[in-house]
This record gives C-alpha cells, sequence and structure tokens, in this order.
C-alpha cells in the first residue's frame, strides 16, 4: 500500500506536467490567433519572440523536466530498496504540493517574492526525501 502513495504522488506530477502542456498550447494558439507570433515560429523556434504569457508557460513546462526527474527517480529508487515509509510518503507529496503551488505562481501572478521561496522549499523537501531515502537504505544494509 506504502508503494501505492508513491505512486500516486509521481501521477499527480505527471498530471500536473498534462495541466501545464495543455496551457502552453492554449497560450501558443491564442498568440497565432492574435497574431502576437507566426504559426512559423515553431518550426525552428527563431526569428520571434514568444509573447510574455506564452513564455512563462514554455519555460515553466521545460522546468518539469528539470528537478522533478530527480522526483521521480527518488520515488522509484524508494520503492526498488524497499525505503517507502511515511516519511518517504510525506515528503514526496509535500514536494507535489509545493510544485503545483509553484505552477500556480508562475503561469499565473508570477511574483518572484512568492514564487522564489516556494520553489527552494520544493528542493529542500526533494533532498531531504533523498537523505531519506539514502539513509535508510545505509540503516537497512
Amino acid at each position: 500500500m506504502k508503494d501505492a502513495a508513491l505512486v500516486y504522488a509521481m501521477l499527480a506530477m505527471v498530471a500536473l506536467t498534462a495541466f501545464v502542456l495543455s496551457a502552453l498550447f492554449r497560450r501558443r494558439t491564442r498568440a497565432v490567433k492574435e497574431g502576437q507570433l507566426s504559426s512559423r515560429y515553431f518550426r525552428v523556434y527563431q526569428g520571434e519572440t514568444e509573447p510574455d504569457q506564452a513564455a512563462k508557460a514554455t519555460r515553466h513546462f521545460a522546468n518539469l523536466f528539470e528537478a522533478p526527474v530527480l522526483f521521480y527517480v527518488g520515488c522509484v529508487t524508494a520503492i526498488a530498496t524497499r525505503q517507502v515509509t511515511l516519511l518517504a510518503v510525506v515528503l514526496a507529496w509535500a514536494y507535489v504540493a509545493l510544485r503545483v503551488a509553484h505552477a500556480y505562481i508562475h503561469l499565473g501572478s508570477n511574483r518572484l517574492r512568492q514564487r522564489i521561496p516556494i520553489y527552494f522549499a520544493s528542493w529542500g523537501i526533494l533532498l531531504a526525501l533523498w537523505i531519506t531515502i539514502a539513509l535508510g537504505a545505509a540503516l537497512a544494509s
């Protein structure tokens, strides 16, 4: 049952990524329809500048393939090494919650005073998850 909790946390991150992809597509489509960007831009992503709303979604989507990769690997590592503890599950869900909050702010108001602390808090949670897994594995061997 504990393994499933980490699988569900990973699924939540996949759902967040899919949501951001959908927002990205809608924003880019709107930019083309409103004449802020030509469809030719998307052939090589050069020659024009994406409007701010589309650029924010583009950057956020790319960001979901950076640090969150370490989250996915951490969850899979916890499952593979039988280190799925209550603490690991709580940390995984805390990470997901912070990434959702980060996406909400980044794609919305984009206030740096709100966004930056949440981003670094998610890194702190991610590091705590990895430390929990590593210590558990070390103690189990």
